[in-house]
């Protein structure tokens, strides 16, 4: 099964959900509507995630980073060419 492995820079409070763009260091920079108190940041990007990359609920996992903005996340079923299609068409 296929595994997509991204580290991603949040910032929150920001008036709409969207990506930002990649960071010199392979990381997708998104900004997120949601407020980092009681997890409402982290449930707003994978909420956005699900919708970017076409995938199911519940095939976005939150790794580890979820009190920080830098967050490490699993996406099932995608691979480095979803990935690159996503950054071409952004």
């Amino acid at each position: 099964m296929k595994e997509l492995h991204l580290t991603i820079k949040v910032i929150p409070n920001s008036p709409k959900t969207e990506l930002v763009g990649l960071l010199d260091n392979e990381v997708l920079k998104i900004k997120v509507k949601g407020a980092p108190e009681k997890g409402k940041a982290n449930h707003e990007l994978i909420r956005f995630l699900e919708k970017l990359f076409d995938v199911k609920r519940g095939d976005v996992t939150l790794i580890s980073g979820s009190t920080s903005r830098l967050k490490h996340v699993c996406i099932s079923d995608k691979d480095q060419n979803d990935l690159q299609k996503i950054i071409n068409d952004f």
